[in-house]
């Protein structure tokens, strides 16, 4: 199935897709990578809130090439996703604390950020890795940016306004599907059934 999401996106709709699934965001998305997911756990621990709501959002691990324009404005050079393994640690308490709709990135996530997919009503969304042009057309202004002095600009928060920005794929859902893990799963299966094989 294809999907035309506007964020932000209601938990009932998210909790429709399924793996496999095609999904193009029309509306904001944020990225956010490594120090700023830390960033933003943090300051929720103290009890204060990020510059910008995640809430019902794409939340893209992405590390984008920016420049500024002769207006002054904020304009993307390329916008590729970031390996997501790297925010398996702390993308479950994301999901729970800041309540995104889709994860966007590449390389699928774990078991952690599945079952808090599961619980809290987010997908994880496969963006093709070396597409980085492709994904900055689907950006059509940059809305924000906060962080960028503290953080530097691969691992800031970049508030994009996006425009059927796409295509993904649903690779973990709501329903407990990680395709991702299936697809690891029956390569070590036919890895070791090789192996008996060969020793035979």
């Amino acid at each position: 199935m294809e999907y035309y999401l506007n964020t932000p996106v209601k938990e009932a709709d998210i909790r429709k897709l399924k793996a496999g699934d095609l999904v193009y965001v029309t509306g904001t998305i944020i990225t956010a990578r490594d120090e700023a997911h830390l960033k933003a756990l943090e300051m929720h621990e103290k009890g204060e809130e990020p510059p910008v709501s995640f809430t019902g959002r794409g939340v893209f691990h992405c590390g984008p090439i920016m420049k500024k324009g002769a207006d002054g404005k904020w304009q993307v050079v390329a916008a590729g996703p970031t390996t997501s393994a790297r925010m398996e640690i702390f993308q479950d308490n994301f999901i729970e604390v800041f309540k995104p709709a889709i994860i966007i990135g590449k390389g699928g996530m774990g078991e952690r950020t599945s079952k808090a997919c599961q619980k809290h009503g987010c997908v994880y969304g496969a963006f093709t890795g070396g597409a980085a042009l492709l994904a900055a057309r689907g950006i059509k202004e940059v809305e924000d940016v906060f962080w960028l002095d503290e953080l530097g600009m691969p691992e800031c928060l970049w508030v994009y306004k996006v425009e059927n920005f796409g295509p993904m794929i649903v690779t973990i859902d709501t329903h407990g599907a990680n395709l991702t893990a299936d697809v690891g799963a029956k390569v070590n299966a036919n890895r070791d059934r090789i192996m008996e094989e060969m020793k035979k």
